[in-house]
């Protein structure tokens, strides 16, 4: 592995990493004071140069932030969530403060994401108040609540294949969640269904989908897009086709403490990185008799926040609770094979 550069921000221990999806040298990071436990929260844009991180702007909050998510129709708006159980809307070529707040849920939140495909302008975000609340960032309510977990919530995901579906994680359940919605001014009538909540193992704290698009056949025959990983608390991942959930297609184990982020390879169809409680972020590949192709230990806490570049095949950043960002190249991502 190429030498990580490092960007260490005294006082604020990383919860999320997020790669910019129009900037390759750009990042986002959410960050909290005392572990989250207490004190404010901080949104942190980093750039990479030549001489390494730079912290480009920063902007405070009130309580401990934990999750971010990039806007995909500006490259300067972002989302984050907070554990006042609010949302906070940002504008980075602007050094003031949230452009919008939306306080709806009632206790901490802690996943936000900004729907991908195209033709929506959502977000999503979970609480552990046990709800999911669908957004339109130019109105400042939220268009719709779902129910249906029975505990904290820990993650929330927009497929980028399947418009208007996305995925939360609870307990020893996930569920897939699909609307449908008409565009109504000012805002939307908003209809919805549970597909299934599915109890498919321990306590989940992280899902990802898989984001194989064009490359494969497998893709056409609807292989990949139904296709997600979720990470537990017994330290292991699982695969899962939402077509047949009774058993996991793959389950990779290796970590040593619960996994707390989970992400596919924008570029290699049948790998995936997990980063841990156990300080570790591992790299695999699903498709192997031996999945687990790296380990990387360059924390000295939890590692929190994971993301691959959406512009290089071998970028990777992380963040953890030591008060550090790290972007890197792991050997295992320069020697995978192209997709």
């Amino acid at each position: 592995m190429s030498a990580a550069r490092t960007l260490r921000v005294p006082g604020r221990h990383g919860y999320a990493a997020e790669f910019s999806p129009y900037l390759p040298a750009r990042l986002a990071c959410a960050a909290a004071q005392h572990y989250g436990i207490a004190g404010c929260g901080t949104l942190l844009i980093v750039d990479q140069t030549e001489s390494g991180l730079r912290l480009f702007r920063s902007f405070d909050w009130n309580d401990g932030l934990f999750d971010v998510t990039w806007s995909e129709n500006n490259e300067h708006v972002l989302v984050t969530c907070s554990g006042d159980g609010s949302l906070q809307l940002w504008d980075t070529a602007k050094a003031t403060g949230p452009l919008q707040v939306y306080r709806e849920h009632t206790q901490e939140v802690y996943s936000v994401d900004w729907s991908q495909t195209r033709g929506e302008q959502l977000v999503v975000s979970g609480s552990w108040d046990q709800t999911v609340k669908l957004w339109d960032p130019t109105v400042g309510k939220s268009l719709h609540t779902f129910r249906g977990h029975e505990s904290v919530i820990y993650s929330t995901i927009w497929s980028p294949h399947i418009p208007g579906c996305f995925v939360s994680a609870s307990g020893k359940y996930f569920g897939v969640q699909q609307k449908s919605f008409s565009r109504i001014t000012p805002g939307f009538i908003v209809s919805n269904y549970w597909r299934n909540l599915f109890p498919v193992g321990n306590y989940w704290h992280c899902l990802h989908w898989h984001l194989q698009r064009y490359h494969s056949v497998l893709f056409f025959l609807n292989c990949f897009q139904n296709l997600l990983v979720t990470g537990a608390v017994d330290c292991s991942l699982r695969g899962w086709d939402l077509r047949n959930v009774r058993q996991p297609v793959f389950e990779l184990l290796g970590h040593k403490y619960a996994i707390r982020r989970v992400k596919f390879s924008p570029f290699h169809a049948s790998v995936l990185a997990s980063c841990s409680y156990d300080f570790t972020v591992r790299f695999w590949n699903f498709s192997k008799p031996d999945p687990l192709l790296e380990t990387v230990e360059h924390h000295t806490e939890f590692a929190c926040g994971l993301d691959l570049s959406l512009h290089s095949p071998t970028q990777v950043a992380d963040c953890a609770w030591d008060e550090t960002i790290k972007i890197y190249d792991p050997a295992c991502l320069a020697a995978a094979p192209p997709p």
